[in-house]
């Protein structure tokens, strides 16, 4: 897997480098200072790119004794460190734009540049959804933030074009000024995305939406003996998860028995997701009398408590650190 990952990476990095020389063309031709900030940004994809390849590279070294979960959290520091220079080349381009509002620039051969960045705008639009793709496909957390920020590139080239057609036809010079710091608007709010998620990530931060996926396929599969899950904890390393959790099994089951439960919550979850793996760590915890009411073991001969109904399985109960009998 971390094959393909590296191979999609490589298709972004050789194409990314050629739309940003192209850009840097339309500039030369121009002097437009929105076609310039275009230009900036789409540097931050070639340099992202680079370092997303050494991310899936350290990604698939196999885990060791000094990094016992693996080396998937680098995909955090990549797009970290994407989000960062997004960040900055937003910076620059807003300070660039406030220099030519007040010292403008004249524009040549408007029509040649328009020509060019719609051009490497749909060459983008084809590698942003490319990329956003095969990121979900691959469950790769680099890919799809290097896809997202070809998509934010997409939107200001889009952008761009409009404000160059005004251009072309008003002959309005503000415009170009003010369309760059548009630009770097939008940029500084996806930078700020991406910063965001690699701190989430980082900080181990719990994927709701990954705990709701578990929690449903141990919900549409339990077992009589799994009386209730608890106390569960969600964490990524790269495309891999590692999840705690306490299973409450009758306090009579042997060990032999209370093993080849844990086992097929293991494989349940594992068989669900097609990219990853699930490595769970689960504690059991024997039932006590307040599991009764809603323990579905029929026939169990030291039930202290008639069944009253099932308690379904929902964040609310399956996170806290308690049993769902409230002790």
């Amino acid at each position: 897997m971390q094959r393909k990952e590296l191979r999609v990476i490589l298709i972004s990095l050789i194409v990314s480098f050629v739309l940003t020389g192209t850009k840097f063309l339309a500039w030369f031709l121009t002097h437009s200072v929105a076609i310039l900030s275009d230009a900036l940004e789409s540097i931050i994809n070639v340099v992202a790119g680079a370092f997303a390849c050494y991310s899936i590279y350290l990604t698939s070294k196999p885990k060791d004794e000094n990094h016992p979960y693996g080396h998937g959290k680098v995909e955090f520091f990549s797009i970290g460190f994407e989000g960062a220079m997004i960040f900055i080349a937003g910076c620059l381009i807003l300070f660039k734009a406030a220099q030519f509002f007040f010292i403008p620039n004249t524009l040549e051969s408007i029509d040649k540049g328009l020509w060019i960045i719609g051009g490497t705008a749909l060459g983008n639009l084809i590698l942003g959804a490319y990329l956003l793709r095969e990121g979900k496909k691959l469950s790769s957390l680099t890919i799809t933030g290097n896809g997202s920020h070809i998509m934010t590139d997409v939107y200001s080239s889009a952008g761009l074009v409009a404000a160059l057609l005004l251009i072309h036809f008003t002959g309005w010079i503000w415009i170009d000024p003010l369309a760059s710091a548009l630009m770097g608007t939008l940029i500084l709010r996806q930078g700020y995305r991406l910063l965001r998620q690699s701190i989430s990530g980082l900080m181990d931060e719990t994927d709701m939406q990954m705990v709701d996926k578990v929690i449903r396929i141990l919900e549409e599969h339990r077992r009589d003996k799994w009386i209730d899950i608890h106390n569960m904890r969600v964490q990524q390393y790269g495309n891999n998860y590692h999840i705690d959790c306490h299973l409450t099994l009758p306090y009579y089951l042997l060990l032999n028995d209370s093993h080849e439960e844990l086992k097929a919550i293991e494989k349940l979850v594992n068989d669900a997701f097609t990219s990853g793996e699930v490595e769970f760590f689960i504690h059991t915890d024997p039932c006590i009398g307040s599991c009764c009411h809603y323990c579905h073991m029929a026939k169990c001969a030291v039930r202290q408590h008639e069944f009253t109904g099932t308690i379904p399985w929902k964040r609310e109960n399956v996170l806290p650190n308690r049993k769902h009998g409230g002790e």
